[in-house]
């Protein structure tokens, strides 16, 4: 991606000579040139100009790709009519030039010029501006990185991820935080070739690239500055990269809470910075492009993006499909954050097969506080607001008698709070600035209960006053005790840290499938820590210190953002443990080996309490001490994504456009793969068309012992039959690739009232089980099942 400054609609700063030739030949050879005069002072906007492939500029006549783009933006814009004092905008009208994630450009562009240059045969389309958002300690030990070979801790058949260089696209970084010393790192790789905005005091071994991407942004969001450093003064992305790669910091804790050494999943890996989000903003379409661009020819070895749309088009439409392919094709994996607007369905964000789509899951630990009542019943809530001394004594418990949700001072006041307990439902506004409102109120304490979809779920936050946050269900009955007795009372009993808590649970707020873009893809592929994480930050927001207390430097944040750089860390362990495995290998290894049962063996749940679809937690809960060593992987090169566009419909134009900087294909002229026989790790059957059978064909490539013999297990209700040719796989060496395929049908052979789920092990022994979770699903009717799902025009 090249970022040049063009004054006007003028050309990259070549030699003058050079400058003039191509300025020459382009207003000769573009048809569009030659149109009228037109008013350049129009509004401007941005665009993302998409060009037909295969399109080869002349290398005699540019010097590079962004020269070529320019002359094609200069051909619509009549320099003669610039008039720049009264059109700012037209300062710099090519905005970035692409080279690996799109074959376009971004460019700032009126509607006269899109309208000029869509009748040139080189042009596509032309796609405004978009705007995506962020999807916003102890999790090493619980996902068994920590330990000796005999306990089989990853940390130490991987080197905790040494030499491997974690890309993180977010929204700033604080780059002198203690998580990002580069005490006792090794140098980066010989092929890191990214650079590092920050001072040599700053940067070091372990932040070896921070960049900021705001050309296209800075024209939406007015008034928003350069910011010439990726920094800002929010959390997410110093919160998101100390989690991926974070250096150990003894005594992390918030408020006290969660105290122990923090370190990310993969501490000894490197971490790559790009800033291309702005708090309160978002983050830019034409901004991610330009960062995974550079990002890959930086040598990054895996992509964490905590960000996504739900608006998001096809494939083709979409940053984080197209820089994710461009990322297979230069062997990185992408670890995208699947969306947090569950749990409704098919909301889930990040589709594309060929990206890690990450959902989270709850953790064993809890900030337990309990609400003693009057009536001597103790019910258990969570919180991160212990006073030092809250006392013994009852104190009176109201409830707010206004809106319930305690957001009318006035009506606090009335009531007579001071010294009392109040009892706050969920709604109005946040519950830390309800808190401020409650203390100036004069009460002592607050009750906050959460949404009733959170279920048994709790995200606690520091307040100003003494607060325990309640599942919907027991603050229920606190209500159904205030309303028994005249005079209710209660107290406070806070009882810190606690762990060995029931988890994994499916978060509330975590998006859910199924996949909108390609029906016969399940997503999302895997859950991982994402509720009440612990790591570093810049600040606490809307934390209260006193005058001689130190702002703490770790907060805990919830959100599939924070799952999706715990998949990232596990990754670059894996890269490091086998440097030649394909993202699809990797992917593969921490799908096939996901926990999909809990700490107490029962089955995953969701937040009501019962078994969670596979549309909550796709293959499970990862498991990175059975990841690093999963026996079987099912393999995926990047071209064998594209029988699989061709598969789903889409035009060879954007089939092309995904596929940058490939060479172009012609679908009619390919073999196309059915949705349901792309070599995925998990198993999706529509069933749509009599006589509601089908057949799906998978390739196993044995990464386990060399000499070794797998059979078959497969456990699915009594409405499906399912059989698997041939029943074993016995393999012979190493990456050795065999065959087998998986029929299912109905009992009845009648179509599924309702989705069926089930799942297809390969046992090997007491070692290795390879696990894929079946889904099948009722069709709409019409299409066959290998058409479900998107088909663009």
């Amino acid at each position: 991606m090249d970022n040049r400054n063009h004054g006007r609609c003028s050309l990259p700063r070549l030699a003058v000579g050079a400058a003039v030739l191509l300025l020459a030949v382009s207003l000769a050879a573009t048809p569009a040139a030659s149109h009228a005069g037109h008013d350049d002072t129009g509004l401007h906007s941005n665009y993302l100009v998409i060009v037909r492939k295969p399109y080869a500029y002349d290398t005699n006549l540019y010097k590079n790709v962004s020269s070529w783009h320019a002359s094609l933006v200069a051909s619509v814009c009549d320099m003669a009519k610039e008039a720049l004092e009264r059109d700012p905008s037209s300062v710099s009208r090519l905005i970035y030039s692409y080279r690996n994630v799109v074959n376009g450009f971004a460019a700032r562009l009126t509607p006269e010029e899109v309208e000029e240059m869509s009748k040139n045969d080189w042009f596509i389309r032309a796609d405004p501006e978009k705007t995506y958002q962020l999807q916003t300690t102890h999790t090493p030990q619980l996902l068994g990185l920590m330990g000796g070979a005999r306990r089989g801790g990853v940390w130490n058949t991987s080197n905790m991820g040494e030499g491997i260089i974690i890309g993180i696209l977010d929204d700033g970084i604080y780059a002198g935080h203690p998580s990002f010393d580069g005490a006792g790192m090794k140098p980066p790789p010989a092929k890191w070739s990214g650079r590092c905005d920050f001072n040599k005091t700053v940067c070091n071994n372990k932040l070896i690239g921070a960049r900021s991407y705001f050309e296209s942004a800075k024209w939406k969001w007015k008034g928003l500055r350069d910011p010439v450093l990726p920094i800002n003064e929010g959390q997410h992305g110093t919160h998101t990269s100390s989690t991926a790669a974070g250096s150990f910091v003894p005594g992390a804790n918030v408020s006290g809470y969660a105290v122990g050494t923090a370190g990310g999943m993969a501490p000894r890996a490197h971490i790559a910075f790009y800033q291309v989000c702005y708090v309160e903003k978002g983050c830019d379409r034409d901004d991610i492009l330009a960062a995974v661009d550079d990002a890959l020819e930086d040598g990054v070895d895996i992509l964490s993006l905590s960000l996504g749309d739900e608006q998001a088009g096809d494939f083709s439409d979409d940053p984080v499909s197209l820089g994710g392919y461009s990322a297979a094709m230069h062997g990185v994996l992408v670890s995208a954050a699947g969306g947090n607007t569950g749990p409704g369905p098919s909301t889930v964000v990040n589709e594309a097969p060929w990206v890690i789509t990450v959902g989270a899951g709850t953790t064993d630990r809890r900030f337990v506080a309990t609400v003693k009542l009057g009536s001597g019943v103790s019910l258990d809530g969570e919180s991160l607001s212990e006073p030092k001394d809250f006392g013994a004594e009852m104190r009176p418990l109201v409830h707010d008698v206004g809106d319930g949700m305690c957001t009318t001072e006035s009506v606090l006041r009335a009531m007579n709070v001071t010294g009392k307990i109040i009892i706050c439902d969920a709604g109005g506004d946040v519950s830390v600035a309800k808190a401020k409102l409650v203390l100036r109120s004069g009460a002592a304490g607050m009750i906050v209960i959460a949404p009733q979809v959170y279920g048994s779920v709790i995200v606690p936050r520091p307040h100003v006053l003494p607060t325990v946050q309640m599942p919907f269900m027991i603050g229920q009955k606190i209500k159904a005790y205030i309303r028994s007795t005249p005079s209710p009372t209660a107290n406070f009993i806070f009882k810190g840290t606690v762990f060995k808590a029931k988890s994994p649970v499916a978060a509330p707020f975590s998006s859910r499938g199924p996949n909108r873009r390609s029906r016969g893809i399940l997503k999302p592929d895997i859950i991982g820590p994402g509720v009440n994480i612990l790591a570093g930050v810049p600040k606490i927001e809307d934390l209260a210190l006193g005058a001689e207390e130190v702002m703490p430097k770790f907060d805990i944040k919830s959100g599939t953002s924070m799952a999706a750089p715990h998949i990232s860390g596990v990754a670059a362990l894996i890269k490091n443990a086998h440097p030649t495995w394909s993202p699809a290998a990797i992917k593969s290894a921490m799908m096939t080996t996901a926990d999909y049962t809990d700490n107490l063996r029962k089955p995953i749940t969701d937040v009501d309490g019962a078994p969670a679809t596979y549309y909550a937690i796709g293959a499970g809960y990862v498991n990175a001490r059975k990841a690093i060593d999963p026996g079987l992987v099912y393999n995926l090169s990047s071209l064998d994504y594209i029988p699989y566009l061709c598969g789903l419909g889409y035009k060879d134009q954007k089939v092309n456009s995904i596929i940058h900087p490939g060479p172009a294909v012609e679908c009619a002229k390919m073999p196309k793969v059915d949705q349901k026989d792309l070599n995925y790790p998990s198993i999706t059957a529509v069933l749509d068309m009599e006589p509601y059978e089908v057949s799906i064909n998978r390739s196993a490539t044995n990464v386990g012992a060399a000499t070794s013999t797998y059979a078959v297990e497969v456990d699915v209700p009594a409405t499906l039959a399912v059989e698997v040719n041939p029943a074993k796989l016995e393999f012979r060496a190493l990456n050795e690739v065999l065959n087998y395929t998986v029929t299912v049908k109905t009992a009845s052979g009648k179509a599924p009232a309702s989705t069926i789920e089930g799942q297809l092990k390969w046992v090997s022994g007491k070692k290795y089980v390879v696990r894929s979770p079946i889904l099948v699903c009722a069709g709409t009717g019409g299409k066959s099942a290998a058409s479900m799902g998107a088909a663009p025009a």
